[in-house]
């Protein structure tokens, strides 16, 4: 049974009829996506004041941004990869859509083992397109009516350039071509690159960058390759005055930290070593000399797409950028010999945590004759937001689709910038991403619910509940949990009942074969 969603206005049959005038009013929308970039890891404060780390990174196109539209400071994501990038395409939570860890083999789930749970058999073949439903080879999967088919199917000229990581191999949601896209530019189940060396072939193997051969020779950095490739793309549906959604989705700044030699430079000092970083106390080490790098090259894709934009006025004026990332920056891969997971400093851990540094983005949004230039909005978005606010934007008034849609468009925060709404989010991970890491720092299964000033979360193999006071703590260092029982019940209360209406999954006890308990069950 589809879900229908009505707007205000005109029916969808009039709409229809009157597509090729309206689809030429509407705005472009280019949604540039970074992979693994932490809410620190640019020169833009999205904090009350700068940081070290703001002062360590030079991203002078996300300043640009920022200073023409609405920097959001209170914008989330789930703390993995697929989950958001599947949240993102369906508008729905990560505990309904169920792919709550990283795809890439069909049938394997991507889990590292706990000692004491048996995890849920999650749906590893990660969202499929309403159109493969008749297929009961793809069980372990969701299918759903993609953001990109709907954009298309109203008119738009809809491009990925970059990380798809939709669904696994061997199934037609790793192809985005069958998610809705008229372009798939090095797209496929990948979730980060092999290599962003053209001397390497951009990798091998699972994580290979496919389509990109003409850069082989040319020595063209990963980075810089797909943002030609999305320029030269933009070409078509500008001369046919026809509008698009170019969806930017780059590789960078997932590991491995390769050298981009065009900014590396300006990391070191004369003598090539590493610059000294206040954060740090020391010189910058060659990996966080690479990663620095890293962050700089997406930035100037940023501003080459805005130039390019720029050179043909009529459509820049009519184009909308947003500009987010997938989850929270590293905190294991610990570039500079670190322990202590300050990567997303003053957060707490990183990619992967339950913590804020897992799951905090830098998002801004640019919308002409919309949004106010220089502004600064601290109401949350979530990640499954996009989908119905990407729509709003496009100005479809009514759509149908195959899923429960979760998110809620935040276009009236745009378009009433002094407007106050409070939510309520649910993070549900019932997974363990890696080996090795600290369960202290919050790496392993969990569920978390945010609400008001306060951050509660529930970890699956011990049922330890843990509750922080976000606005007074963001480094979430002071559990109080114990000092506020009442509270910390009232919110395992709401926590339950919202996976319980996702119905979503739960571990199971190694020792009896005993679902784990809800957050709110004694």
């Amino acid at each position: 049974m589809k879900n229908f969603h009505p707007y205000f206005g005109m029916a969808l049959t009039g709409f229809a009829l009157s597509l090729p005038l309206q689809a030429r009013q509407r705005p472009n929308i280019v949604f540039f996506l970074v992979d693994d970039m932490g809410w620190q890891e640019t020169s833009v404060p999205f904090w009350d004041r700068s940081t070290p780390l703001n002062n360590r990174y030079h991203t002078p196109n996300m300043e640009r941004l920022a200073n023409m539209g609405v920097k959001f400071t209170q914008a989330y994501a789930c703390a993995i990869s697929s989950p958001s990038r599947c949240s993102l395409l369906s508008g729905m939570n990560a505990a309904r859509h169920r792919v709550t860890n990283w795809t890439i083999h069909f049938n394997r789930t991507t889990d590292s083992p706990s000692d004491s749970v048996d995890l849920p058999e999650w749906n590893c073949n990660g969202i499929q397109p309403e159109k493969a439903q008749s297929n009961a080879n793809f069980g372990r999967a969701t299918f759903i009516t993609p953001l990109p088919q709907l954009l298309h199917d109203h008119g738009y000229y809809t491009i990925l350039c970059g990380k798809a990581h939709f669904g696994a191999q061997q199934t037609p949601g790793e192809n985005p071509l069958e998610m809705g896209f008229d372009i798939n530019i090095a797209g496929a189940a990948n979730g980060g690159p092999g290599s962003y060396l053209a001397a390497e072939n951009y990798g091998h193997g699972d994580f290979h960058v496919g389509g990109l051969e003409k850069y082989y020779e040319k020595g063209t950095f990963l980075t810089e390759a797909l943002t030609l490739e999305a320029i030269e793309h933009l070409k078509k549906p500008i001369a046919e005055k026809k509008p698009f959604f170019l969806y930017m989705s780059h590789y960078a700044i997932h590991i491995p930290y390769q050298p981009d030699t065009r900014f590396t430079s300006n990391y070191q000092d004369r003598d090539g070593q590493g610059v000294y970083d206040e954060q740090l106390k020391a010189r910058l080490n060659k990996s966080e000399i690479n990663h620095a790098a890293l962050v700089e090259g997406m930035d100037k894709s940023l501003g080459d797409l805005m130039n390019f934009l720029e050179q043909h006025p009529k459509t820049a004026q009519n184009t909308i950028i947003i500009f987010m990332s997938d989850n929270g920056g590293q905190g294991v891969a610990v570039r500079q010999g670190r322990e202590d997971y300050d990567q997303n400093w003053p957060a707490r851990a990183g990619k992967g945590s339950a913590y804020l540094g897992g799951i905090k983005e830098p998002m801004i949004v640019y919308w002409p004759k919309v949004t106010k230039a220089g502004t600064v909005n601290d109401n949350r978005v979530m990640i499954e937001d996009f989908f119905p606010s990407l729509l709003e934007m496009a100005g479809v008034k009514s759509y149908k689709t195959l899923q429960n849609v979760d998110g809620i468009s935040f276009v009236d925060l745009l378009k009433q910038p002094n407007k106050r709404r409070e939510r309520t989010f649910i993070w549900h991970f019932p997974n363990i991403w890696t080996t090795g890491v600290s369960r202290e720092e919050g790496y392993g299964a969990y569920s978390a619910i945010m609400k008001g000033d306060y951050h509660l979360v529930y970890f699956w193999e011990t049922r330890e509940k843990r509750l922080f006071n976000i606005k007074e703590d963001i480094g979430e260092r002071n559990d109080i949990s114990t000092a506020q029982p009442i509270l910390t019940q009232q919110l395992a209360q709401e926590l339950s009942d919202s996976l319980r209406t996702y119905n979503a999954q739960r571990p199971t006890w190694k020792r009896n074969k005993q679902q784990v308990p809800w957050p709110d069950e004694p």
